[in-house]
């Protein structure tokens, strides 16, 4: 099961190393989500080797690693020119590892090469000789149907990576700014004046520091901050049992062993599609956007890029979990997602922990708030008029309206015991006051049906 396999990666990263549950899971996060994720702590916290430890364990995944300096430039990224693409009647050698006749003919060459290198016989020469007219004639041809254009050798460079890491990203120069912008951005990349897709599933960076916004050159790298929608703060080891354990770990010499569990890249590409399937009620996404909404009171700025972008980080969370509809709890996942600073973490945390472990209860409230004081105002009337007994049943009837609509955004059975629980309560303020002032008494939706 593909959940299984991944549930088992994270088991097994989480084995080797302390107190990094939450950078292995939102890895995990990023990877079924084709988000990027950026990673911000202290040296030695070991944000490089949790990475490092989870992407080894992709199989068949073409994978790029780069330490960002002042001096890094775009060709150690993204490639160089080939040169040969430049002379006349010659062709890239891109284009030729795209024709599958002249790789085959590259073999033979090759494969007579070897054989004339240890017996120089006449007959094998001229076998090589062949060989070698056969690749001119293909790469003439190709030069003759693709034309002269320049381009660049992207072998081994962010161009052909599915998983990309960046490490000490805020190091980046203005050079390649705007080409990883794009990249990460649009997974596209600008070959010679073509723009050519990436394979790129997700970057991952990390940092020991974030650069002042609010300065020239902070000012410069803001947009690059902003193409990493999940962030993660890291800290130093605090469970004294798990830095011994680690400690006694690191101090024992075991022989290197391939890891047990792993995934395939074919295997993500499916999880990615299971993750699409996940519903998200309406209900979800009106609780969101309550978050937003209150988070903006408190002067956090959501952009709405991150609010209309949300969806796909609960989706994963709710199908890591064994679901396949998201429940409010799962929103709790974008804890990692809403902030943009260190300061913002902790408001965030309350936000979401105010309104997602149980929204229900909280809307439920609110309306036996408002239900409890029309019932005051009526038990304490020194008159029992009727004309008291129609305004208590005409706030009743609107109370009961709004308990329809918040039922009806259930999404769990703990939400429905809720609202069923509410209305019982309902009921039995409405009947109290139909004793105290002598009237029959009637459902709430038989009153709603006469006011």
């Amino acid at each position: 099961m593909l959940r299984d396999k991944i549930l088992a990666v994270m088991a097994e990263v989480n084995s080797e190393i302390a107190e990094r549950e939450e950078v292995i899971h939102y890895i995990a996060i990023a990877l079924l989500t084709r988000k990027n994720l950026f990673i911000l702590g202290d040296r030695g916290q070991a944000k490089s080797y949790a990475i490092n430890l989870f992407r080894q364990r992709i199989e068949g995944s073409r994978q790029f690693e780069r330490l960002i300096s002042k001096q890094t430039d775009e060709e150690m990224l993204f490639g160089r020119l080939d040169l040969s693409s430049l002379i006349p009647g010659s062709v890239s050698t891109a284009i030729l590892a795209t024709m599958p006749e002249y790789l085959a003919v590259k073999t033979e060459v090759e494969a007579s090469y070897k054989a004339y290198a240890s017996n120089p016989d006449d007959a094998i020469g001229q076998k090589l000789d062949t060989c070698l007219e056969k690749a001119g004639r293909i790469r003439r041809a190709a030069y003759e149907m693709a034309g002269s254009k320049p381009s660049m050798i992207t072998a081994g460079k962010i161009p052909e990576a599915e998983i990309i890491y960046l490490d000490e990203l805020y190091k980046a120069n203005d050079g390649i700014l705007n080409a990883l912008l794009t990249a990460l951005n649009e997974r596209k990349f600008v070959n010679e004046g073509s723009v050519i897709g990436i394979p790129a599933i997700s970057f991952f960076a990390a940092s020991n520091e974030l650069p002042d916004f609010n300065d020239n050159e902070g000012r410069i790298l803001r947009p690059l901050h902003d193409r990493f929608e999940l962030k993660v703060l890291t800290g130093y080891v605090q469970d004294r049992v798990k830095r011994l354990n680690m400690l006694k770990r690191k101090q024992q010499v075991a022989a290197t062993s391939k890891p047990a569990a792993v995934i395939t890249l074919d295997e993500l590409y499916a999880m990615q599609s299971k993750v699409d399937m996940v519903q998200v009620p309406d209900a979800v996404n009106e609780l969101f956007d309550d978050i937003v909404t209150d988070l903006r009171t408190k002067g956090i700025a959501i952009s709405d890029r991150k609010y209309f972008n949300y969806t796909p980080v609960v989706k994963a969370q709710c199908w890591l979990s064994g679901r396949s509809k998201v429940i409010p709890e799962d929103l709790k996942v974008l804890r990692n997602y809403l902030w943009d600073t260190p300061q913002e973490i902790d408001v965030i945390n309350q936000t979401l922990e105010k309104f997602c472990t149980n929204p229900m209860r909280e809307r439920v409230l609110q309306i036996l708030q408002m239900a409890e004081e029309t019932y005051s105002q009526a038990m304490a009337a020194d008159e029992k008029q009727p004309k008291n007994m129609a305004k208590f049943r005409r706030e009743m009837a609107r109370v009961f309206d709004m308990h329809t609509e918040t039922g009806a955004t259930a999404v769990t059975a703990k939400d429905s015991h809720e609202v069923e629980n509410a209305l019982e309560q309902l009921e039995e303020m409405s009947r109290k006051v139909h004793d105290r002032y002598n009237f029959t008494y009637a459902p709430l939706a038989e009153i709603k049906q006469l006011i």
